[in-house]
């Protein structure tokens, strides 16, 4: 691996040879939130330990899911490769022909347990519920949580996991879910880790702590989906994670290890229902910003400036290679990477080399793609060009006014899509 100077000074000074040098890594990963809800991004919801996380650290702008659903993303996100060359790229589900992310896949935990570290899952997987696809046959020393998309979030008993095998861990999801990485945190001072907290939140049910199965009542069926019955459950399901965000940065602090520790917080998608996106179109499920454009804080006390801010092009498929590259870690040659490095922006605020970058949810939204402020979503027939240095919303569509630039897009994801079609793998 080549090191930039900045990167190369960096593992100078960190001196990143053995295990015991090399950096815990965390990732925070929100269900379905949204763009405009944190009060990190002016939202209404009242954030105070994830705005503390961005005053100590790097707010993205222009960061970015993978997809505006979970599987696409959470593949994304662990192999550092785009989502279709793993053969995943709708919601893991049993009526869907992607059963799961394939075992012999390189992942974030795998490549760094080869390397000395400790590593876990607590929460949702989303990537196949098999046993053969089990996080624990994809690096993680520790896997507690669920592998479907949801679950209630207080009578999980029959969905909850301990590895391979079912576990009653009795207690709201949100508040589970930390116990269980605040403990993993405790029990690794010794020893590098990766941790991945893999929040429900907030993702429906729309269930807050209070919300047991003795308190409910009836919902009436035009109540169910109303905004007024569900805003503010969200609030209070929000609230709760950014507590819960507050504990492990506490435990992180408590157990002395906040200077060689790297966190990165991001939103899996777009929210739907009561969520904002704001000022983004669309949201989950959607192409347009408000669907793929998420929240994001990179967090490194005396490594990452405090209270900086980047409108830097990035995705979740960009962790892996950035996270190799702040270890000090070779990526076996063999391992074809679509994401790249962020060590550079979050170390040192530099730009990233100009790249194109694509969306995908197919069949049922088509391609999305990314050239510098130019968003194209292409779908069949139907073509849309958006200026976003003029036009964020994406309210005009301007491909009759740039043909050119139209006409070189449509060809880029067609060559895209070409590629993807002859190197995706088969679970």
């Amino acid at each position: 691996m080549k090191y930039s100077l900045a990167v190369a000074l960096f593992l100078l000074t960190t001196t990143c040879g053995s295990a015991a040098d090399k950096p815990n890594i965390v990732i925070i990963l929100a269900d379905d939130l949204g763009y405009g809800d944190s009060s990190l991004y002016d939202g209404w919801v009242p954030t105070p330990h994830l705005e503390r996380l961005a005053a100590d650290g790097l707010t993205f702008t222009d960061f970015h899911a993978n997809s505006s659903v979970c599987s696409p993303t959470r593949a994304a996100l662990l192999t550092g490769r785009y989502q279709q060359r793993v053969g995943i790229v709708d919601v893991v589900a049993r009526h869907l022909d992607t059963p799961g992310l394939s075992p012999s896949e390189l992942t974030i935990p795998r490549l760094l347990k080869k390397h000395g570290y400790r590593t876990a899952l607590f929460g949702k997987w989303h990537l196949g519920t098999e046993a053969k696809f089990n996080p624990v046959h994809h690096g993680f020393d520790e896997f507690r949580g669920y592998l479907s998309g949801y679950i209630d979030y207080h009578a999980h008993q029959n969905s909850w996991m301990n590895g391979l095998e079912k576990e009653d861990q009795a207690g709201y999801s949100t508040h589970v879910i930390t116990r269980n990485a605040v403990q993993f945190i405790e029990r690794n001072t010794d020893r590098p880790f990766f941790l991945l907290v893999a929040h429900e939140a907030v993702h429906l049910p729309f269930q807050t702590p209070d919300d047991t199965p003795e308190n409910r009542k009836p919902i009436p069926k035009s109540q169910r989906w109303s905004r007024e019955r569900i805003r503010p459950k969200y609030k209070v399901m929000l609230e709760e994670m950014d507590k819960g965000i507050g504990e492990i940065m506490a435990a992180i602090k408590r157990a002395g290890v906040e200077e060689n520790t790297f966190v990165f917080f991001f939103s899996d998608n777009g929210a739907i229902g009561a969520g904002s996106n704001k000022p983004f179109r669309g949201g989950k499920f959607s192409h347009y910003e408000g669907g793929h454009r998420v929240p994001a804080v990179a967090w490194w006390p005396g490594k990452i400036e405090a209270g900086s801010e980047t409108d830097q092009l990035a995705l979740g498929m960009d962790l892996l290679p950035t996270i190799a590259e702040l270890a000090g870690i070779d990526v076996p040659k063999d391992r074809q990477l679509d994401g790249v490095s962020l060590a550079d922006t979050l170390l040192a605020g530099q730009h990233l080399a100009p790249r194109q970058v694509f969306f995908g949810y197919e069949p049922k939204l088509g391609t999305a793609m990314r050239d510098g402020n130019w968003k194209m979503i292409v779908k069949g027939d139907n073509v849309q060009l958006f200026d976003l240095a003029k036009d964020r919303g994406e309210t005009e569509n301007v491909v009759s006014k740039h043909p050119q630039r139209a006409q070189r897009m449509q060809a880029a994801i067609a060559a895209f899509k070409d590629e993807l079609t002859r190197t995706t793998a088969a679970p």
